[in-house]
């Protein structure tokens, strides 16, 4: 089964971690693939709505082209729960004990 060229494309994107759209299109050339403007900037912009990239203009021509890497936060509740939940687990076998 063939990979989507946009997976590809993001996957390129993320290595980096920043790149102009220039030098995404010279990396995905000289692997092979060779991608019309259009559908270019198609898939760039589905990669933008995904949230998975932002795109930001820096000449008339050039743009900067970001991977969004989402941090996610600790919830102290929910760490509590799970932890509770894992004590309530291990508690419920009897005849088990540490």
């Amino acid at each position: 089964m063939a990979i989507p060229l946009r997976n590809t494309m993001y996957d390129k994107i993320k290595e980096a971690g920043s790149m102009t759209d220039v030098d995404l299109q010279k990396a995905l050339a000289k692997g092979g693939m060779v991608i019309p403007d259009d559908r270019f900037n198609k898939m760039l912009l589905d990669l933008e709505i995904l949230g998975l990239v932002t795109v930001s203009w820096i000449t008339k021509d050039e743009r900067r082209i970001e991977a969004r890497i989402e941090e996610k936060e600790a919830d102290a509740v929910e760490e509590q729960n799970k932890a509770a939940q894992e004590r309530d687990y291990e508690a419920s076998f009897p005849g088990l004990e540490k």
